[in-house]
């Protein structure tokens, strides 16, 4: 079944409606369409995948968000979203690497991933004692790695069928049971007498906000554990998808299809239907409504579910706690198309920007990602050019550009200043950017706003580790329920892609997801 447009519809009723296309959603799908339910997916934007879409503007094909992926080439995987992909048998082609490059204040240089490199890297720039406090923190987070992948999430459900399925793991749980614990505070606690090196501090704040949005204090050791349980493993690659993240999106969706799973674009929805105290439906922006027998499950933000929501519909003590979250700030976004001709030849297919340590890894505009894919993907982009996508990695604020009108003067204007940042740091890589553009496209927290439907454009909660906890799937509205970046395990990929089959498997029958689980490692 081909994707189709809301308004070619009539009134639907199906098992289980999806509110939103993101990463998370369309694992929950895929996942829910694998047991056998009958899903709807509907989403607003003509394109599915929310922040993980691609699109196309002259010939350059362009991820529109994440640009960094591990743990999907390989089989078997702790990596939820290559667990979502085993299960529904579906998989894009991967193109692997291991290097990057580091722009940093200290100077220029390319690492991999892999713990021994970096050793290098610390030895020339710090000297021994450096080497030492790195691998001192090595053997910390050994067994904290292996306890955090000690259950998966993909066992997780939010019922008494738990004890089942978290159950079977439950000896492994106990082996590591000393150190599950330390998995629940702040990433910072763990470093807290191990390191003192101000380059080491710096860069684990740095891997901490790329993964959470938040430094290593606000960051958890859960999150950090199994990012080294991933990164700093013998043998270790990084990926990147053939034909850019949309074919991630593409693979879940063809699983979606193949389970006669429904994908509706353009349908805006206006409302969730709460009936009885129970979710039956929603409102489409056309004036049609689809109706749920079982459930509806909520794919967009904290702040957007609770828009789409009656008056009344939940308790105001529950309204007041969640629209009180904590948000992460939003990004700014340069798409280029480039003339590639005498380019240098050594590029790195990524590099990281740091401006100023002091300023801290969240302040805005201080950290720059550039993303060149085409040197992995070389369909990316017309034979002799490049596709490049330079970003502020959720520490633009929303407030200096709430407001404005988008077809103003001044906004043209505000664009133009604030993407200088980003033009700066390609300028470090590729001294003649400006000279070799084709396409220039630059986005910013409004069209993050206008084009993925999000609160204020934002990466999503800033829920600091030690100071509060991602909620589950479940609402007190029965038969709603979340999944997504608002909810555990929290921000990034690997986290969304876990939240969608933990909603999925907390609506399915309980040996469905027993079958499920030998696809976890």
């Amino acid at each position: 079944m081909s994707n189709f447009d809301s308004a070619n519809f009539g009134n639907l009723q199906t098992d289980i409606i999806i509110v939103g296309s993101g990463i998370g959603g369309l694992s929950c799908a895929a996942i829910l369409a694998h047991y056998g339910f009958d899903v709807t997916v509907c989403e607003s934007h003509s394109i599915p995948g929310g922040a993980a879409h691609s699109f196309e503007r002259n010939g350059f094909k362009f991820d529109s968000g994440p640009s960094l992926y591990s743990g999907l080439s390989q089989n078997p995987s702790n990596n939820p979203l290559r667990q979502v992909l085993d299960i529904i048998g579906e998989d894009a082609s991967w193109q692997t690497y291991n290097t990057w490059g580091c722009c940093l204040p200290e100077g220029d240089f390319d690492t991999t991933v892999g713990a021994d490199q970096f050793c290098e890297v610390l030895a020339k720039l710090r000297g021994n004692e450096a080497v030492r406090q790195w691998r001192k923190l090595q053997k910390i987070m050994a067994p904290l790695a292996s306890a955090a992948t000690a259950i998966p999430p993909m066992a997780m459900r939010f019922d008494f069928g738990a004890a089942f399925t978290m159950g079977k793991y439950a000896p492994s749980l106990l082996k590591h049971a000393a150190n599950v614990t330390k998995l629940t505070g702040s990433f910072a606690d763990l470093i807290d007498g191990a390191i003192a090196d101000s380059f080491i501090l710096n860069w684990l704040d740095l891997l901490s906000f790329l993964l959470s949005g938040l430094p290593a204090s606000g960051t958890s050791a859960a999150e950090m554990a199994f990012m080294f349980a991933e990164w700093y493993k013998p043998g270790v690659v990084l990926d990147y998808p053939i034909g850019g993240s949309g074919a991630i999106v593409d693979a879940l969706v063809r699983g979606l299809k193949r389970n006669n799973g429904k994908l509706i674009l353009g349908a805006h929805i206006e409302q969730i239907i709460v009936e009885n105290n129970r979710a039956v439906g929603v409102h489409l922006g056309n004036g049609k409504q689809i109706r749920a027998r079982k459930a509806v499950v909520s794919n967009v933000s904290v702040w957007d579910t609770l828009k789409l929501l009656p008056q009344g519909a939940l308790p105001q003590k529950f309204v007041r706690e969640r629209q009180k979250t904590p948000e992460c700030n939003s990004f700014m976004h340069l798409h280029l198309g480039i003339n590639a001709e005498n380019i240098r030849s050594d590029l790195a297919c990524h590099y990281i920007v740091v401006n100023d340590w002091d300023k801290g890894v969240t302040a805005p505009q201080n950290v720059v990602l550039v993303s060149i894919p085409s040197l992995l993907d070389p369909g990316l982009a017309p034979e002799g050019k490049h596709a490049i996508h330079v970003y502020t990695p959720g520490n633009e604020p929303y407030e200096v550009w709430e407001g404005m009108d988008r077809k103003s003067e001044v906004y043209k204007q505000q664009k133009q200043a604030r993407a200088e940042v980003m033009w700066q740091a390609l300028e470090r890589i590729i001294p003649d950017i400006r000279e070799r553009c084709e396409v220039t496209l630059v986005g910013t927290p409004l069209t993050h706003q206008r084009f993925l439907r999000r609160h204020n454009g934002s990466y999503g909660p800033a829920i600091a580790a030690g100071k509060g906890f991602f909620p589950g799937p479940m609402t007190p509205i029965s038969g709603l329920l979340c999944c997504g970046d608002s909810t555990f395990p929290g921000i990034g990929l690997p986290a969304v892609a876990a939240s969608g089959a933990i909603a999925a498997n907390t609506l399915a029958p309980l040996q469905k997801h027993w079958e499920i689980l030998k696809f976890c490692t």
